[in-house]
């Protein structure tokens, strides 16, 4: 009897264990994936990308601190500083690492041969040497180009249609940066077709712009085009006030220069490319190969005209321009 009991007792114990214990595939999901930033723009508040990547995969079933983390790092514009940063994200074993603008993939690129990850913001990521093709990047990296590069002829013929008689432009660009040096090329190749001289404003600190927009007004520039950079984006307002004191026209790359007083922007809509990036995290989560997942590239473009500007530097926007606009702020 006391046998009976004894196996009896065993074998409620043994089937309560099995019924009671969190099944493999529970105890998965209940894994919380991390995923690495790095920027090289100053931090650690979160900027537009940030904060709209976030919102993007939140619409996806991704809730930041519940079944998702973010571990940020921030290079202040200190290029150097990428790799040492990139390091430590790799150390830290995340799951995936999202770059925006090339310094800081290159960067990432060379710290993982493994992890995946999504970039944004990077120019030409074939020239740069991130991907072996758009189609197939064949690699450990995959995300979204802004072609800059492509859209830095257009934004001088913009200029050229919008300033009577234009022949000098200056551009403002960053020489450390490589994303920026293939925007530098391309700017000078797309001015000999338009028959327009480049004053190069080349700036790799804050500290220095102040002096590019002296020496580019001294050297007879009627307008300034703005590059893509990190250091750019961290100091909109100071450089759109320098256009403003100098009575510049300017064009850039996003409308947040615009709102903050810029004459007018040209380039791929902000909201697309924060969608695609969050998609292609969700796919490289759900057990996608960034290999075979081509890198996108912007389908909608943004025209923006500040005409409030246009009046304060004395500068009336030919009606063929402004026609052409997707917003205009007056």
């Amino acid at each position: 009897m006391n046998s009976t009991l004894g196996t009896l007792l065993v074998w409620l114990l043994t089937t309560v264990s099995l019924t009671t214990a969190p099944p493999a595939e529970a105890q998965q999901q209940a894994k919380v994936p991390r995923i690495g930033w790095l920027s090289a723009a100053a931090g650690p508040g979160p900027n537009l990308g940030q904060r709209e990547i976030i919102r993007h995969l939140r619409d996806l079933g991704y809730i930041d601190g519940k079944n998702i983390a973010f571990e940020f790092r921030f290079a202040e514009n200190k290029l150097d500083r990428l790799p040492a940063l990139a390091e430590e994200l790799v150390r830290l074993k995340v799951d995936a690492l999202v770059a925006p603008g090339t310094p800081s993939t290159l960067a990432l690129k060379n710290a993982s041969k493994t992890i995946p990850i999504v970039f944004l913001d990077v120019t030409d990521p074939v020239g740069a040497g991130l991907v072996d093709s758009l189609a197939r990047p064949g690699r450990n990296l995959t995300g979204f180009s802004s072609i800059e590069s492509v859209l830095a002829g257009k934004r001088l013929e913009l200029l050229k249609e919008t300033v009577s008689k234009l022949s000098r432009v200056g551009v403002l660009w960053d020489p450390q940066n490589p994303s920026s040096v293939q925007e530098w090329k391309a700017s000078q190749h797309g001015a000999r077709e338009l028959g327009l001289r480049l004053y190069s404003m080349a700036a790799s600190s804050a500290d220095q712009y102040e002096t590019a927009f002296r020496q580019a007004t001294k050297a007879h520039s009627a307008a300034v085009s703005v590059l893509s950079t990190p250091l750019a984006s961290s100091h909109q307002q100071r450089i759109v006030d320098l256009t403003t004191k100098n009575r510049l026209p300017s064009i850039y790359v996003r409308g947040e220069f615009v709102t903050k007083g810029g004459l007018m922007s040209y380039g791929p809509d902000q909201t697309e490319r924060f969608t695609r990036v969050a998609v292609l995290i969700d796919k490289i989560l759900k057990g996608a190969k960034p290999s075979d997942i081509p890198v996108e590239q912007p389908t909608k473009f943004e025209f923006v005209i500040n005409l409030k500007t246009a009046k304060q530097i004395g500068l009336t926007i030919p009606p063929n321009v402004l026609a052409r606009a997707d917003r205009v702020i007056k």
